[in-house]
């Protein structure tokens, strides 16, 4: 399977899983309400109109430009680095958390984020995703040295 390819299909894989468990708890938990889990952990239903964290609330179209401008860079950059070891897992996972989340941009005009953890803002599939995908292409650029 090509990295091209390999990509992709982590992409689609964290857009189906963030869009199904959104629409699951849309469904399954009122706006603004909350379910204690354990430790103080809970899944709420609310929504992110900015970006990390809320910062730039009401961004609106400008930060749907943003993020379809942040997109071009990383498949620019896919394009010229795919020959690297791994380059496609954090290619995959980043333009799957952020496709997901631009999904719901578009669509609600704003973010479900539905974790809860009682020290950090609310997030989501698509959130861990970008983490991840930031975290792994850390590891592909500066990680253990290549062979040649």
């Amino acid at each position: 399977m090509t990295a091209t390819a390999r990509a992709a299909l982590v992409a689609v894989a964290v857009v189906v899983a963030d869009q199904a468990v959104k629409a699951l708890v849309r469904s399954s938990i009122d706006r603004g309400d909350a379910v204690d889990l354990f430790l103080r952990i809970k899944l709420v239903n609310v929504r992110n109109n900015g970006i990390a964290f809320g910062a730039f609330a009401g961004g609106g179209v400008v930060l749907v430009i943003f993020a379809v401008a942040a997109l071009a860079a990383l498949l620019i950059f896919f394009a010229r680095h795919r020959d690297r070891p791994l380059v496609w897992l954090p290619t995959g996972l980043l333009i799957g958390g952020a496709a997901g989340n631009l999904i719901d941009r578009v669509r609600d005009g704003a973010v479900t984020d539905f974790i809860d953890f009682p020290w950090w803002p609310a997030f989501n599939v698509a959130d861990i995703a970008i983490t991840f995908g930031v975290l792994t292409l850390l590891y592909v650029l500066e990680g253990p040295p290549r062979r040649a």
